[in-house]
């Protein structure tokens, strides 16, 4: 996943690799340094322009990382929910943003932990629905609703 530059473990660590690229005229390396962060190479070309100030921002720095752990992971349905319920805290939150960009900590940790918290709080399926479905077995299901999803992954992420 970052394989030329590293894993960073923060924006400001992104902006002074950016700025190292930028004083040495490589707009290209600048480029792929964005790319390999999820940040929009746009972002990048006005960076080197000198149209904006730095390459990115705490929050692009952290949706950028898990795009490119997206990518990686390939989430669907359920998991691909839990990605937007982080994105969703990194739009509203800060801290999050930061702890998100932080080595040792990634999307499939964090989906770790929800699915963690899912095996841990299965409840048996009533009766009545597991007719409708057609279903004979015993089956329980532990998801959790949003609230529950977003605790986790302020847990996860660093925040209570």
């Amino acid at each position: 996943m970052f394989d030329k530059f590293g894993e960073f473990d923060s924006w400001e660590e992104i902006n002074k690799a950016a700025e190292g690229q930028k004083a040495e005229g490589d707009e290209a390396a600048l480029k792929e340094l964005a790319k390999e962060n999820g940040i929009d190479l746009e972002d990048a070309e006005d960076y080197f322009d000198g149209a904006i100030p730095e390459l990115c921002t705490p929050m692009t720095a952290a949706l950028g990382k898990l795009e490119i752990e997206k990518k990686d992971l390939k989430p669907k349905d359920i998991m691909e929910d839990w990605l937007n319920y982080i994105q969703q805290l990194c739009a509203t939150d800060p801290e999050i943003c930061r702890n998100v960009r932080k080595k040792g900590k990634s999307l499939k940790g964090c989906i770790g932990a929800l699915l963690k918290w899912s095996f841990a709080n299965m409840q048996p399926i009533d009766n009545d629905i597991k007719k409708a479905a057609g279903i004979t077995q015993n089956v329980k299901l532990g998801i959790p609703g949003i609230r529950t999803a977003h605790q986790i992954i302020k847990d996860y992420y660093g925040r209570a």
